[in-house]
């Protein structure tokens, strides 16, 4: 199974940390990628640019309209993330785990969906027609 797992946040969250912690913190999330990718499980990782070098685009009179900045507050944005294809949830969480200890940060698991949940086309057909 897929899962994403995402860590929230921006640079200031580094704000207070001794140059020790965070070059620990670098390696870390290196070692994991390369774990990961060894092991066959990294499907897809990145980290983000800072929330405030972000573009929000919403659609309005049928023309997209840019504005700077994100959606969310920046300590909300999303800054990184990993995609694993691994055995199970449980396997998940653990990578989860590992990754929240090392940058004392909470890690946000979501199972990756291949078509919307059964509730979702409920919606989109009620009644079960074939419309």
């Amino acid at each position: 199974m897929k899962y994403m797992l995402m860590t929230f946040g921006d640079r200031s969250g580094l704000e207070g940390r001794s140059p020790e912690w965070i070059t620990g913190m670098i390696e870390f999330m290196r070692s994991i990628d390369v774990e990961l990718r060894d092991s066959g499980e990294l499907v897809f990782q990145q980290g983000l640019a800072d929330a405030p070098e972000a573009k929000t685009v919403r659609v309005n009179g049928g023309s997209p309209k840019v504005t700077d900045g994100p959606v969310a507050l920046a300590k909300d944005a999303l800054a990184g993330f990993w995609i694993v294809d691994v055995a199970d949830e449980a396997r998940a969480i653990a990578i989860a785990g590992r990754i929240s200890e090392a940058a004392e940060a909470p890690i946000e698991v979501r199972a990756c969906m291949d078509a919307p949940p059964p509730e979702v086309q409920q919606l989109a057909n009620p009644a079960g027609s074939s419309a």
